[in-house]
């Protein structure tokens, strides 16, 4: 589900759970594990990664429209919990983003430090809305702060997914390369983040995320319950269920 690489400072933590790492229940603990495991081994950096052509597809839909109420709602808070941990890590994180990068995919995304894409035929964005999601504001927050508040608000409303130059002209990601590099990059910026001197890049990246840190400083404050309620909103779940069956003949 993850394969763990070392980078002498650095821990790599690569998704891999095929065919499009979408995030399961046991995908976003496996994560959380992991970034604490960096933590408590003092790595001095993280690499966020995924296969290539595909970072994240995002949520597993189809596995959460089995789930009733209370799976539903154990799902969203590992979601968030998933953010949160990215959110509070004390070492800088970069996401090499190996490919598309919808909904969930791009969420992670940007509780990063910085984002490296591949170049090509790859999309990103929170499309949400599309799917018939609402985006809560502890979400909208975390894009608001990389794109600005207008151009966030227009990504939302519309649940535009971009391309990868698009991505990069509106700030959503940071730079591009060739996909076989995407990591190589990512790790050539972490470091050199992790050469500047540790203790005032440290504190001044901890002032720089405050916004983060207290928006998810306690999980259960967040609108869980109003956001599992949207989730069974029968247009929420017509749409969904759309959704899946179109994966179905997609993958036949």
């Amino acid at each position: 589900m993850l394969n763990i690489i070392r980078h002498e400072a650095v821990v790599e933590i690569q998704m891999a759970r095929p065919p499009v790492n979408a995030l399961n229940l046991d995908l976003l603990q496996a994560l959380q594990k992991a970034l604490a495991d960096a933590v408590h081994e003092e790595a001095r950096g993280v690499l966020l990664s995924g296969a290539q052509g595909m970072f994240s597809a995002g949520v597993d839909v189809p596995a959460l429209l089995t789930r009733d109420r209370a799976g539903v709602r154990e799902y969203w808070r590992e979601f968030f919990a998933t953010c949160a941990a990215l959110a509070h890590l004390p070492i800088p994180v970069v996401a090499a983003i190996t490919g598309h990068s919808p909904a969930g995919g791009a969420v992670l995304s940007l509780f990063c430090d910085y984002r490296v894409m591949a170049q090509g035929p790859y999309r990103i964005g929170l499309n949400e809305v599309q799917v018939g999601l609402i985006a809560p504001d502890c979400i909208q927050m975390a894009l608001r702060r990389v794109v600005g508040a207008y151009r966030a608000e227009r990504l939302l409303v519309s649940g535009a997914l971009i391309d990868a130059e698009q991505a990069l002209a509106f700030g959503f990601v940071d730079e591009l390369t060739a996909v076989d590099q995407v990591a190589t990059r990512a790790l050539h910026w972490l470091g050199e983040t992790i050469a500047l001197p540790s203790h005032a890049m440290l504190e001044t990246r901890k002032i720089a995320r405050a916004d983060l840190t207290r928006t998810y400083a306690d999980i259960d404050a967040l609108p869980i319950d109003a956001f599992v309620d949207a989730f069974f909103h029968p247009q929420t779940q017509a749409t969904l269920q759309a959704l899946v069956e179109r994966l179905k003949n997609k993958a036949k």
